[in-house]
């Protein structure tokens, strides 16, 4: 994100991806001000606009309509340029959904109940999910392990193909790992071992499942890899990857190959696109397995308190504490999930999958 030019763009920066609450809306346009720092004698054209300086910068109203969108300043005085693209979400502020990480183990079971189970929701962490649903409307994204104990999913039945895919319309499947151990199993892989790790999920997750299921978004299981790592699965289809994107604090970074700036960049926007990678980044909003039960609804209100709501509130949360056998296993999980949820509906957002939110229509 650094820039060498003496115009240097302060708000928006490249990649940046706009929303409804980062400006004003007029029918399917979105006005915002854009802010760039230049030597004090420049003469600056934003887009042809005429800028103004106050307090040392230079500013001008920009009306974006489209998806993508190029910026340019020029100053008359010497005739240097410079350019950056945004992006204008019109379906992202104000929407959630649920995303579950570490999933493996309830397909175990249903593989291991092919014979006795006439549907998938006689699974009963599937049938949880699916109450979550019919409440609230909720969007639920699960990013699956490979193998684990005894199971892997190439022993996945495709008995329930037709029933996976009548529930696309609230139900995603998608990679997250091998399994789960090694810890960060990514953060030093090459591109060619994420690929394979990668496409051999996609591929199950094809046959048992249904492309109907799969979508461009992911997370990486400790959201840690190399640039060659994420180019990976960008090239697998995932170009769309969600973190933690922790800075300026003791807390597991979380955050692909990306750098500081880049990471407070995301942390206070909790989205931002690289452009010279083509990969979108979003950051979730609350880890719920590590939030107390009654500290949920001020965990996520505190965020107004800090400047704003998120714009997209991602509720994460791994499977595993589902189970009394786990020896970490919260009793409350399903409380937990509820809260959560309930604290997105109450506050006015609406369920929709990240990848109807984040890609042009």
């Amino acid at each position: 994100m650094m820039d060498k030019h003496s115009i240097r763009f302060i708000s928006p920066v490249d990649g940046d991806m706009l929303h409804d609450r980062d400006g004003q809306t007029a029918g399917d346009t979105l006005e915002v001000t854009v802010t760039l720092s230049a030597p004090a004698d420049s003469t600056i054209r934003i887009n042809g606009t005429q800028a103004t300086r106050t307090n040392g910068l230079f500013t001008a109203p920009l009306r974006l309509s489209g998806y993508e969108n190029r910026i340019e300043a020029v100053d008359g005085t010497t005739g240097e340029k410079n350019e950056i693209t945004v992006y204008y979400l019109k379906n992202f502020a104000g929407k959630y959904r649920l995303s579950i990480d570490d999933n493996i183990w309830f397909l175990r079971d249903i593989h291991r109940h092919t014979d006795t189970y006439h549907s998938l929701f006689d699974n009963p962490y599937l049938a949880f999910l699916r109450e979550v649903n019919a409440l609230y409307g909720t969007k639920v994204h699960l990013n699956l392990f490979f193998r684990t104990d005894e199971f892997d999913l190439s022993e996945m039945s495709d008995k329930f193909r037709d029933e996976w895919r009548s529930n696309a319309g609230w139900l995603r499947l998608s990679f997250h790992a091998l399994a789960e151990f090694p810890d960060k199993p990514y953060q030093h892989a090459g591109y060619e071992e994420v690929k394979r790790d990668c496409e051999r999920v996609m591929k199950e997750i094809r046959r048992f499942a249904g492309e109907e299921l799969m979508g461009p978004m992911t997370t990486l299981h400790w959201g840690e890899a190399t640039v060659e790592g994420s180019r990976a699965l960008r090239d697998c289809g995932y170009t769309a990857q969600l973190g933690y994107f922790n800075v300026d604090d003791d807390l597991p970074a979380v955050s692909y190959y990306l750098g500081v700036e880049e990471r407070r960049h995301i942390k206070r926007r909790f989205i931002w696109k690289d452009n010279r990678e083509g990969i979108i980044f979003i950051r979730s909003s609350i880890v719920i397995d590590k939030t107390p039960l009654e500290q949920i609804p001020a965990y996520l209100d505190a965020y107004a308190r800090r400047g704003s709501l998120p714009p997209y509130v991602d509720l994460l949360v791994h499977e595993q504490y589902f189970y009394p056998f786990y020896e970490a296993y919260q009793s409350d999980y399903r409380d937990r999930i509820l809260a959560s949820v309930k604290w997105a509906d109450e506050n006015g957002y609406t369920p929709a999958f990240l990848s109807d939110c984040i890609f042009p229509g």
